[in-house]
């Protein structure tokens, strides 16, 4: 999905790369110095992709999602925290990923424009990424249908993808319920009842956290249905 492409000065592109893999960063910083485009700063995790567009002020960030220390949505969390302080900042974000709980939040972010998500592997020519980086850093939306799809997915019901016991639980969770007593409830072991907790929190694409925060995530979720 592209937006009506936006007037854009062809000219040489101050950037901030942010890519775990030292490969393929220096092989994007190769890339993007072969169509004239500057990296100012090449950057392996998220805390230096924060620090790094604070000093250098460029043009257009490109990052990755999942980096280091917990390969999640490191990258991504930090692209919505730097929209946030600076709204009109371009960022193209280049993963295998579709991480949709940030996603969402980094498309809607400042006024929508100026902003792009891109899958490595459907990426299939160096001058499709390079010009959906020239369209993004010209205030352009450009958007992979994967990741459309996906996000127009998490948009329904987020409780239609739980089986009937599935929600049977999720309902005993919101009531306060301890894994015993629910066991108790539907005389059921609870090893059974940890098992469908567990399927009920990947069923509802909670971010990472721990166990007891995700379990009042699903509530709120439920709440929310």
């Amino acid at each position: 999905m592209r937006s009506p492409r936006p007037p854009r000065a062809d000219r040489a592109l101050r950037v901030v790369l942010a890519e775990d893999s030292v490969l393929l960063r220096d092989g994007l910083t190769g890339l993007l110095a072969r169509f004239g485009h500057e990296v100012v700063a090449a950057v392996g995790d998220a805390d230096a992709l924060v620090t790094a567009v604070r000093e250098h002020a460029p043009d257009i960030v490109v990052t990755d999602v999942r980096m280091p220390p917990g390969f999640q949505d490191e990258g991504l969390h930090a692209a919505v925290r730097l929209r946030g302080e600076r709204p009109t900042l371009p960022v193209l974000v280049l993963s295998q990923y579709v991480q949709r709980t940030y996603a969402a939040d980094l498309l809607d972010s400042g006024d929508g424009t100026g902003v792009g998500y891109l899958l490595k592997d459907r990426v299939g020519q160096v001058e499709e990424f390079v010009d959906a980086l020239a369209e993004v850093a010209g205030g352009g939306t450009v958007v992979d249908p994967e990741v459309v799809r996906q996000l127009l997915r998490r948009r329904r019901d987020p409780l239609e993808r739980l089986s009937p016991r599935e929600r049977e639980v999720l309902a005993l969770i919101a009531e306060g319920r301890s894994n015993a007593a629910i066991a108790r409830e539907l005389v059921v072991s609870e090893a059974a009842v940890g098992k469908h907790i567990g399927s009920i929190l990947t069923k509802l694409d909670l971010p990472p956290a721990t166990e007891t925060h995700r379990r009042v995530l699903a509530v709120l979720t439920y709440l929310r249905a």
